[in-house]
Order: structure tokens, then C-alpha cells, then sequence
């Protein structure tokens, strides 16, 4: 007797949370976040708001005789970030030649369970590739950290709060970076190779110089994530190989490696950083999870729906839905390290 579609759907369900656990583990921007709660769940809505102060409400007054007039002046310091929602789905199917093929219930719950996690796979590597480095020709609606050469993407390679074509021009959250460059909506960057320099000679001083300047504007928190290129993340580690510290909570988690830190923050190779992403090539993500969000919808959390039969196939079909968005609330207390390749 063939397993029924519920009884299909409620194992590989059960089995889908599970597996969502492991996906957690293995991805080192949406595992910390999440850890350090920065994963938001929200109950529906069209899209995402925020609120973000970017000016000063009022002005100080000086009472030296006890007499002086109390400024009035106030203003609105509120602006709001929006964000428009990614949805995808993808998925799976199991054909009842598949279901001949291989007798009996555990067979076919072998079958959906396999399928389940390739799925859950391929939704995990195009994230992280739009996340990251911004390149998917799928989810083109998520966004990006990486903004060099590219218009959307939030940590640029232009200087900080200055105008022109030398600052960011990008535009995060429909807010210009241009236009409220003095209320600090932009990032923090530093360009290793600026002078003709290496990671040898600039590499560290570029890592230190981020680590200060975000935690000068960072409202909350300090940068506790950095992502590394696989060379910038090895240069780092020759050129500290006698004073490289672990963490050692780490041994609990990523099957027990150990994860190197820098200024307290754990440190990950990103395969989707380096020489590969563009001309001035982002090498280092310094990244506060107080500073940013990843949101997710309460019901589209990699959620599948049931097995059901598939018309005009002798097959039958669940689909995989994810919604989710990142958003900023907070750009000068994220850093970019460029052209540490070298």
C-alpha cells in the first residue's frame, strides 16, 4: 500500500525543521545572526519598514542665569527604510516510477528526506550568493551586502560622508546614501592596496582602522561577525600565526572546528568574496548584528506545504517557500575591507 500524501508531507515536514537546524550551522552570516538575535519574524505585510533617526530633534540651551528663552526649534528625526519582500520557492517531486522502484514507506520517506535536503541546499547556496556577493540571476528582488560596481548592494568602496563621485552613491532602504552622507547612512570602508599597498603593510592597519571607526558611530553593539575571502582570511592568519587566538566556545559548534577571532569578533571564510567579484574587490566584511536584520515571513520560514498529486504527472509535488529580506537600521557601524588579496 502506498504511504498516503499526509503522512508524506507531516515526516518530511518534521524532518524539514531539522534539517533547517543543520542549515543554520553551516552558514556563518545567517548562523550568527541568528544566534545573536538578529533573525526577525514578521506575520505577513507588503513590505518592510524600519525607523532610522538621521538628524538631531532639538537644540540645546545653556541656562547660565537661569532666565534664558528655551529653544523651541524641534524636527521630524524619523525616517523610515523600506524594504521590499523576496519570495522563491522551489520543488519537490517524487515520481511513482520512483515510488515502484524503490517498495515500501521507508523507501519513499528516504526518497522525499533526500530531495527535502538537496532542495533546502540549493535555496541555502543562492541566499548566500545574492547576500553576499549580489550576483543571483534568480533572487534579484534580495538584497546584498556587497555594493562595489553595482548600484544596490549597502557597503561601498567610496569614502565616508563625502560628496561626489568619490562618496557612496548607492541607494539602501530608498534612502541615498548621497543625501544623508552627514547623517551617517553610509559604511565604513578602507582600501588596502590605496598607495600601492598589501595586506603586509596595510592589511592589519585596515582591519584596526574599521574595527575603531565603526565602533565610534555604532549606537548598539560592536562589529561581532567579520566574513574574509579564503586569501584574505589566509594572509590574516599567516601574518598572525604566533598570536592568532580561538575562541573556545567555538569547539561546540561548526562540527567542532574553531573559529579565528579578531578584536573579540569570530572570523569566517566567505567563498563569495575575493578576486572574483569585482575590480576593487571586497576581501572583508565587518558586520554588527545589532546594525542589520535578517527578516523572514512567520509563514514562509523554508516552509513546505503538503505532497499532493500532480495533474497530468504520475508524480506528486510540495513546494518549499521562502520570504525573507535583509534590512539595515544602521549603515555606519558596517565596514568593508577592499583589495586585501594581496
Amino acid at each position: 500500500m502506498a504511504i498516503q500524501n499526509d503522512i508524506l508531507s507531516s515526516t518530511a515536514r518534521a524532518r524539514s525543521k531539522k534539517a533547517l537546524d543543520n542549515l543554520f550551522q553551516t552558514v556563518p552570516l545567517l548562523d550568527h545572526i541568528k544566534k545573536a538575535g538578529g533573525v526577525e519574524i514578521i506575520n505577513g505585510g507588503q513590505r518592510i519598514t524600519r525607523a532610522a533617526i538621521l538628524a538631531e530633534h532639538s537644540n540645546i540651551t545653556q541656562l547660565a542665569t537661569g532666565y534664558e528663552a528655551v529653544s523651541s526649534s524641534v524636527a521630524d528625526v524619523l525616517r523610515s527604510p523600506e524594504y521590499e519582500w523576496c519570495d522563491f520557492v522551489a520543488p519537490i517531486v517524487i515520481t511513482k516510477k520512483e515510488e515502484l522502484s524503490n517498495r515500501g514507506e521507508n523507501a519513499v520517506i528516504s526518497i522525499a528526506d533526500s530531495r527535502m535536503k538537496s532542495v533546502i541546499g540549493m535555496l541555502k547556496r543562492e541566499w548566500e550568493l545574492q547576500t553576499i556577493r549580489g550576483t543571483s540571476t534568480v533572487l534579484t528582488e534580495l538584497g546584498s551586502l556587497n555594493g562595489v560596481n553595482t548600484a544596490t548592494g549597502w557597503l561601498e568602496d567610496g569614502l565616508f560622508g563625502v560628496a561626489g563621485a568619490t562618496g557612496q552613491q548607492n541607494v539602501v532602504g530608498g534612502l541615498d546614501k548621497q543625501t544623508y552622507r552627514t547623517s551617517n547612512w553610509n559604511n565604513q570602508t578602507f582600501d588596502v592596496s590605496g598607495g600601492g599597498g598589501t595586506f603586509a603593510t596595510q592589511g592589519l592597519n585596515g582591519m584596526a582602522e574599521l574595527m575603531l571607526q565603526t565602533q565610534i558611530y555604532a549606537p548598539e553593539g560592536s562589529v561581532d561577525l567579520i566574513l574574509a575571502s579564503p586569501t584574505s582570511y589566509r594572509l590574516y592568519k599567516n601574518t598572525l600565526q604566533a598570536q592568532e587566538r580561538y575562541m573556545p566556545k567555538e569547539t561546540v559548534l561548526d562540527a567542532g572546528r574553531l573559529a579565528l577571532a579578531y578584536n573579540g569578533a569570530l572570523m569566517y571564510v566567505e567563498n563569495n568574496l575575493g578576486n572574483a567579484v569585482a575590480a576593487n574587490t571586497p576581501s572583508m566584511m565587518f558586520l554588527n548584528s545589532k546594525s542589520m536584520k535578517v527578516v523572514f515571513d512567520s509563514d514562509a520560514n523554508f516552509s513546505m506545504t503538503d505532497f499532493e498529486n500532480k495533474s497530468g504527472y504520475a508524480a506528486r509535488e510540495a513546494h518549499m517557500f521562502v520570504r525573507t529580506q535583509i534590512v539595515a537600521d544602521h549603515l555606519a557601524s558596517l565596514g568593508l575591507l577592499v583589495d586585501a588579496e594581496a
